[in-house]
This record gives structure tokens, sequence and C-alpha cells, in this order.
């Protein structure tokens, strides 16, 4: 393992990569604290994969970064060798507009993808937080996604295509190019979620969807959780399509998005609101500058800028959706937290940041934790300080998967180059 960022190291590497793309690493590149002794920013594939070789070969770690909104997801890492940032490996590689389908390289922030594609009204359908900042590359490793995942989808669902870079420096390619590719493993699938553990991603090929001609938003007010449940599986029972259905509390509340030509949306939303009258809740239709306002308030709530505090993923079955708030409710009060809450109510993808005390946030965690069996759902941090995570840990009880995830790290990456520790269960 190596000690520090010698000259020697630095000019080996940036003469084995034929370009002056690595550097040593400075405070601003520091990941939970820990500053990487090496940072290397390349520009091509070759270099992706010469710096994996090189670090391979050496017995040194690498930490890959995109935007850096996610960097801090998962556990604090031991020391880093070297930080391969990826954001100069940016743009859109070829847009198949024809066949719905787009390649873009793994630099690329999603606002900039889309933009792109928009030239011909297309998009590639996830909305997480910081679009601006967020690179597809980050997106995919983490299979992060938005309010739209109720009907498009998360990365996983998308993507049908990839090139990584393995922990050997060796390039391969899964997929294809086109929605109807059923040839080899599918190993793109494998990598979303992987959190940068088992290869790099270099490039990825997403199906795309049309955008909607019309927008219109239901802001929905309960008069308490458990009327959540009730309302949604009213809005499935007439066969209304929303492509998102989230939920937000304190207090609780709803947005309900239908997208479609203009006659459709309108006529959903007006469905959506007589059934919430009829499940004894109040609600508004939305359109234009309301709407925006509406949504952005809502992404604010829980990933704003700024805000402090511990944010939480819960992933539950649809149907305890109301049962899982007022858990949440409950937990917060015990431990006199402030907290919010925002998700997917139609698909059990709950956000929560709780804000207080570290030992009271533990609590708060455990408590959860505890109340969930195993194979029913799970309670995951995804921002929190060094000393919340040493005290809970991040990802929680993994289950029966935990040997097979560990065996197929093994497969990817026998050296443990990749990421170290920081996948699921480390």
């Amino acid at each position: 393992m190596a000690t520090g960022p010698s000259d020697v190291a630095l000019t080996d590497l940036n003469t084995r990569l034929g370009a002056p793309v690595a550097r040593a690493g400075a405070g601003s590149d520091a990941v939970d604290g820990v500053v990487p002794r090496l940072v290397v920013e390349p520009q091509t594939p070759a270099n992706v994969g010469g710096t994996l070789a090189w670090a391979t070969e050496s017995g040194r770690t690498v930490i890959v970064r995109g935007g850096g909104t996610k960097i801090g997801w998962g556990p604090t890492p031991g020391p880093i060798d070297v930080l391969l940032s990826m954001r100069r490996m940016s743009g859109v590689e070829a847009h198949r507009h024809g066949d719905l389908t787009a390649t873009v390289q793994a630099g690329t922030t999603l606002s900039a993808m889309n933009a792109v594609l928009a030239e011909h009204r297309q998009w590639l359908a996830l909305d997480p937080p910081d679009p601006d900042t967020a690179t597809i590359g980050g997106i995919v490793a983490t299979n992060d996604s938005g309010p739209r995942r109720h009907w498009h989808g998360a990365p996983r669902d998308l993507i049908i295509g990839m090139t990584l870079a393995r922990a050997d420096g060796v390039m391969a390619h899964s997929g294809g190019i086109v929605v109807k590719n059923v040839a080899g493993y599918d190993l793109a699938r494998l990598l979303t979620g992987s959190f940068g553990s088992l290869g790099v991603v270099v490039n990825a090929t997403f199906k795309l969807a049309p955008r909607a001609d019309a927008s219109r938003t239901v802001a929905v007010t309960l008069a308490g959780p458990e009327q959540c449940g009730p309302y949604v599986a009213a809005l499935v029972a007439q066969a209304s399509m929303p492509t998102a259905l989230e939920l937000a509390a304190p207090p609780p509340a709803m947005l309900v998005r239908f997208e479609s030509v203009e006659t459709v949306a309108e006529q959903q939303a007006l469905q959506a609101v007589t059934l919430a009258e009829q499940q004894g809740g109040r609600a508004v239709v939305l359109a234009g500058d309301d709407e925006s306002h509406a949504w952005r308030a809502h992404d604010t709530r829980v990933f704003g800028t700024g805000q402090d505090g511990t944010i939480l993923k819960i992933v539950t079955v649809p149907n305890e959706v109301s049962s899982t708030l007022t858990r949440i409710t409950e937990a917060a009060q015990t431990n006199h937290l402030d907290y919010a809450v925002t998700g997917r109510a139609g698909l059990g993808v709950l956000n929560v940041l709780v804000q207080g005390a570290t030992e009271a946030r533990a609590s708060f965690v455990t408590m959860l934790r505890d109340r969930f069996l195993p194979g029913q759902g799970s309670v995951v941090i995804r921002r929190a300080d060094a000393e919340l995570k040493s005290l809970v840990g991040v990802w929680g009880p993994i289950g029966d998967g935990l040997p097979i995830m560990r065996e197929v790290k093994r497969r990817f990456d026998p050296t443990g180059t990749l990421n170290p520790g920081r996948g699921p269960a480390g």
C-alpha cells in the first residue's frame, strides 16, 4: 500500500497515461474529511483504464467521483490512494432520436444531457436531486432517482447498455444501443447501484421518453397520515396514471402529477381532486408557475442546499407507507428531533431528514431499523457526519444476499481496488 503522494508515483502515473491528468490531492478533494493522495482527472477511456491498471498493479485503492453530490454516501473511507474524477469525461456521444435511445459519457450532468435531448423533445426520464451537478456516472452508480420514478422507473429500469472499466483496466461492453437487446449478461443493470465497487462507468446507453405536451399537479392536504394509503388505493382503482405520486410530511400532504396531452392531464387532475375530497382531504390543481414552485419547494424539503442533519432512505412495501410515516413521527418525537419526509407514496421509498443531537439521531435510526422485520424494509443512511456513521452504521441489516454480494465483488475486483468498504454492507 502506498504511503504518500510521492513525486515518483505522480510522475510514473502521468508518464504511463501519456498526459498530465494526475496531481496531488488537496483539501478540496477530501471525502468525509479524508484527503486523497492522488487525484486523476481522465479525459479518455484509455486514461481511465490506465489509471485502474496502475492502481491494481501497485496495490493502491481507488474511489470514483463524478459531480460529488453523492460522494458522502457510504461509510467514511480509510486512506484514499487515488480519487478518480470523471468530470472531464463529458458529452452526449449519440442521440438516436428515431429509436428513443442515447449514449452519454459518465461525467455528463443530467441537465446537460437533457438539454441536448430537448432538441427532439425527448429526455432521460430521471429527476434526482441536484440535476445541474449530478453526473450520469454517479446517478447510475447509486441508482438514484426522484418523484417521476413512480411512472418512468429508476436508472436500472432505463439503462440498456454500458461501457465500463474493470479494476484491472480492461474495458468491457454490456448491452446494446437499441431497446430490443437480449444478447449477453446484463452487466449494465448489475453495475447500476453498485456504488462504484465493481467497475467504473465510462458511458451508458438509455432508453428515452418523449416530452409531454402538458402537466398538471394536484396538491392534496390530508387530515392524517392514515389517509395516504386509501387515497393511493383510490387513485389506482380509478386507473389514474400519475407520473409522480409524492408524499410529504409534516403536515401530511401529497403532490400528484399528470403529464400527457392537455385534455388528459386536466381530466385526470380533476378526478384526483374528487378522490381526495371523498377521502376527507382537500385538493387544488396547479399549473404553470404555481406548479413549478410547488415542486421546487417539495424537492428542497429534504435535499435543500445547505440543509444540516442526517438524510435517510427508508424502503418499505407500499401498503405500509402510512404506518411507516406514523413510526417516523413517533421516533422523532421520542428523540426530540426535527424531521421532514418526502418520497414515493406508490412505491414505498421515503427520504427522511432529521436534525438534532448526534446521539438522538442514532437512537432514531436504531428505533426505525428495529421495527422492520427481515425482508420487510430497510433504513439506509444517505448523508451523515462521521460520528453518526460510526455509531449505527450506514447500511443496517443486509439479509441473506450478503454472501452473494461478496462473491460478486470478489469476481469483479479480486484485489479490492475499487471503493473498498464503501459498497452495500461494506
